[in-house]
């Protein structure tokens, strides 16, 4: 195969045109060309009003050799992949199954991984299957009535499910598995166009119907799914896992138990904590989801000529302060929705989530500040889930368990907004306007006012009075880390932290490649085991 790269097309152009541009550069008729793959799609909209779709392809040609020799030219070489190789199946010498904690993304592939090398998973999830759980989550928005178990947060899929979608990461994938993972996604249900878009997605909807075409693969390949059961202990003997408890009343015996525990099992950090697992706090970022019209967002990113005619755009925003903090934008939903993810009574929590169509009227992102265990009260490993958990309870207490929400030129100038300006909000869950000043500590408000201003010189009017402030945002990764060794396990072997919960992801891909990396661990160490 022959890779061409950085081919530039105008918006308007089409598959013809594709296979035209890609015939002139390799000097042949666009008959010539026996296969034609897209491997990266992107749009440069550096030059406004003029964009491009910007591509890099792979073709099959015959005499490609000679093809080659005659193009002299830096964008055309030889196509060099690096597919994710499936291990090889272990012989597993205790025969015990090995048993995953949670069925968000980093669980499912852990699980998807090891049901194709036949050992046969079991997968404990405390809340429900996806499509139960959905019905949960409605409900909760059009009621208020919150299931603890079943929610944005608990539940097949894990917390990404209610979200965007977002599938792009920042980690760095020398083995495949980004590609592997994004090809899997595709085999259950997802679009094609997500295995070559620079900023790919799902949509809500879609993933849902993923997520269950993946659960019932695994099922077939021997594995099984526990939902609405929850870990509640762990046994060990000579410093080796032996069993896990569930629901407190049922021993599972087990020598490897895979902790994918999503980064809100708040519950279970303490009790782990309280039996020795070693965890240390992390870094994260809080702060609040701030809406701006779509409309106007496709015309800062896009021009006008093209605003109206590409779809929902999307954007993302730094600003590195004197003061030393960090604020960013996080999860941005293009055509979105701000909804209650809150997963606990008395505590509440917003997200983004957009539809597959991303066809919603507003734009909406988390705007966060970070934070670092010097700013939580106590050095304990779960300081900074109680940081979280008291953020949560002002918010659930301003908005007496809806949303709280408040106009940018309102916060910066501490009065109550009583009503919104040029736009409404987009809600999943009820809302209700007043004063978010006072739920950040100081520090972190002064940074989240002085990040907003800033962004506005990237993108004109960002930091508009009528912008809408929606709290909090304060689930954007595990406040902890599950200490891991080089083996991936911890001091009581056989346990094996992963994932978003566990503080070495954030986000659907790299929790779903961390799942592909501990079960490669699994069956290593199995293989040891054996020798």
């Amino acid at each position: 195969m022959i890779r061409i790269s950085q081919i530039k097309l105008p918006p308007e152009h089409t598959g013809q045109d594709l296979l035209q541009r890609a015939g002139k550069l390799l000097k042949v008729s666009p008959d010539q060309i026996k296969e034609l793959h897209i491997i990266k799609k992107s749009i440069d909209a550096r030059k406004k009003p003029e964009l491009f779709f910007v591509y890099t392809i792979d073709v099959l040609v015959e005499k490609e050799e000679k093809v080659l020799a005659r193009c002299q030219n830096k964008n055309v070489t030889t196509a060099k992949k690096k597919p994710y190789q499936i291990p090889d199946a272990p012989v597993n010498v205790s025969g015990r199954r090995p048993v995953i904690i949670g069925a968000g993304p980093a669980g499912l592939f852990a699980a998807y991984l090891l049901a194709q090398c036949n050992l046969c998973p079991i997968v404990i999830e405390r809340g429900k299957r996806v499509e139960e759980r959905t019905k949960d989550v409605h409900a909760f928005w059009e009621t208020g009535m919150l299931n603890q178990a079943s929610n944005v947060q608990f539940g097949e899929g894990g917390a990404g499910t209610f979200s965007d979608g977002k599938l792009n990461t920042l980690v760095k994938d020398p083995f495949g598995r980004n590609q592997y993972v994004l090809d899997t996604f595709v085999k259950f249900g997802a679009p094609e166009k997500i295995s070559y878009e620079s900023k790919p997605h799902i949509g809500t909807d879609v993933l849902s119907d993923v997520i269950a075409n993946m659960r019932n693969e695994i099922i077939r390949l021997g594995g099984t799914f526990r939902f609405e059961t929850c870990l509640t202990n762990l046994k060990a003997e000579g410093g080796v896992l032996t069993a896990v408890e569930v629901n407190h009343t049922e021993w599972i015996g087990t020598d490897c138990c895979v902790l994918a525990l999503g980064h809100s099992a708040r519950d279970t950090f303490a009790w782990l904590h309280e039996r020795g697992i070693p965890m240390e706090p992390k870094a994260f970022a809080v702060g609040f989801r701030v809406e701006h019209p779509q409309s106007v967002i496709n015309h800062t990113q896009y021009g006008a000529v093209y605003a109206d005619s590409l779809e929902a755009a999307p954007y993302k925003v730094t600003a590195n302060l004197a003061n030393g903090r960090g604020v960013y934008s996080f999860c941005m939903c293009p055509g979105g929705y701000v909804v209650n993810a809150s997963s606990e009574e008395g505590r509440l929590a917003v997200n983004g989530m957009s539809y597959s169509g991303r066809d919603g009227k507003n734009a909406n992102s988390a705007i966060i500040v970070a934070v670092t265990p010097d700013d939580f009260a106590g050095k304990d490993p779960l300081a900074g889930v109680r940081f979280q958990e008291m953020l949560e309870e002002r918010t659930f207490a301003i908005g007496k368990g809806r949303i709280p929400q408040q106009l940018f030129g309102d916060y910066c100038s501490n009065r109550a907004s009583v009503s919104y300006g040029a736009f409404e909000s987009a809600t999943k869950g009820a809302c209700v306007l007043g004063n978010l000043r006072g739920l950040l500590p100081q520090a972190l408000e002064e940074s989240f006012i002085e990040g907003m201003h800033a962004f506005s010189r990237r993108i004109p009017a960002f930091d508009r009075e009528d912008a809408i402030l929606s709290g909090v945002e304060s689930r954007t990764s595990s406040p902890v880390r599950l200490v891991r060794d080089p083996k991936l396990l911890v001091a009581a072997g056989g346990i094996y932290p992963c994932g978003e919960g566990a503080g070495y992801a954030g986000g659907i891909m790299s929790a779903a490649m961390d799942g592909l990396k501990v079960a490669e661990a699994i069956m290593r160490n199995m293989e040891e085991q054996r020798g």
